[in-house]
């Protein structure tokens, strides 16, 4: 563990194996933790030699590919540390047979990522306070990107002070988005319309189905709440 890296794990999926996937922040990889011998594993740290900044959030493809952000969250000073090696804060595909690609260096803050129920959408989140947006992009079958748009935009939200940005997402068997940003967590068809808010009065980080699927956990620096829904998280 590095003293200038945040020491902490972030985003977290089980893979088909039921092995934890996890974005080690503070040691700057995805690594992979055997539940039933505790042994951890390196599976990417670094992009064309040079490390990563800080993975954050992360989402695994049917086919094992795994999906992934890596914003400065983790490094002291964020993107003006000296340690930082990337000059870009990226959204990457790691797949076992292919290894790391770059999708896109666009993002200023990329935080939340997810796959819609038919995997033909990736939405990843913007936690940037000048451009609190939230991304969908055509996944093709090769695995890249397409056409990416602004599928909702959070900039009136966080100019009326609710705190919190985008960051964390969950998604209901029907493809709607769950999405934590000021205010609480957002409720967001795939065409981008606002349903309606979970008003927390807390900045929330993260949140996932649990249970029967029915019921959203939520998370934020002092609390984990959860809130019992009509509708069912996709895995369940």
């Amino acid at each position: 563990m590095l003293p200038f890296c945040e020491k902490r794990a972030n985003g977290l999926a089980l893979d088909k194996d039921g092995h934890l996937i996890l974005c080690d922040s503070g040691n700057r990889t995805i690594a992979s933790v055997d539940l039933s011998t505790k042994t951890k594993t390196i599976i990417v740290d670094n992009y064309q030699g040079k490390r990563l900044n800080s993975p954050n959030d992360l989402v695994i493809h049917s086919n094992g590919d795994i999906y992934f952000t890596d914003p400065p969250y983790g490094l002291k000073d964020l993107n003006d540390s000296p340690h930082k090696e990337l000059a870009f804060n990226g959204v990457y595909r790691f797949s076992r047979d292919g290894g790391i690609k770059l999708l896109t260096d666009e993002f200023t803050f990329p935080n939340g990522i997810a796959l819609s129920p038919d995997e033909k959408t990736l939405y990843v989140a913007q936690s940037d306070p000048e451009k609190p947006i939230l991304m969908a992009y055509d996944l093709m079958d090769d695995g890249w990107i397409a056409q990416g748009r602004i599928l909702f935009d959070f900039s009136e939200l966080a100019k009326q002070g609710k705190p919190g940005l985008p960051d964390g997402m969950a998604i209901d068997g029907h493809g709607n988005l769950f999405v934590t940003g000021p205010g609480g967590v957002h409720v967001i068809t795939p065409d981008g319309v606002h349903l309606g808010s979970i008003a927390t009065g807390q900045a929330i980080a993260n949140c996932a189905f649990g249970d029967d699927g029915s019921v959203l956990y939520l998370t934020s620096d002092m609390m984990l709440c959860r809130v019992q829904l009509k509708t069912k998280g996709m895995y369940f």
